[in-house]
């Protein structure tokens, strides 16, 4: 099984839960929107990927920040930020085997997942 973090009305997020589904991967879906981001869990990943991958540059919530917080961004900053604001984060994010995997591809799912 699977784990997908992501939130539920998001186009991308509904291409993977059809692409999951069509392969009949079972998933266990984590929605932001719903469950609270546990601090390690998002240390975890940006300590592993960086905050350059796990932040979403392109979105809404990214734009909406100060400048002055943007271009302070770390490691650290960028925790306490996914945490307040995981919309923030590229969705999907997958955790498959050990592994993160960020963002909606069939190909790279259907190398990696199955």
């Amino acid at each position: 099984m699977i784990d997908i973090y992501g939130i539920k009305n998001c186009d991308t997020m509904k291409k993977a839960f059809r692409w999951l589904e069509e392969h009949k991967i079972e998933y266990r879906f984590h929605d932001y929107k719903k469950e609270a981001l546990e601090t390690e869990t998002a240390k975890a990943w940006i300590n592993e990927l960086g905050w350059e991958s796990i932040i979403n540059k392109r979105g809404t919530t990214w734009r909406k920040l100060d400048e002055e917080t943007k271009s302070s961004m770390n490691n650290e900053l960028a925790v306490e930020t996914v945490i307040n604001q995981p919309s923030m984060i590229k969705r999907p994010l997958i955790i498959a085997n050990g592994k993160i995997h960020l963002g909606f591809n069939s190909d790279e799912y259907s190398q990696k997942l199955l």
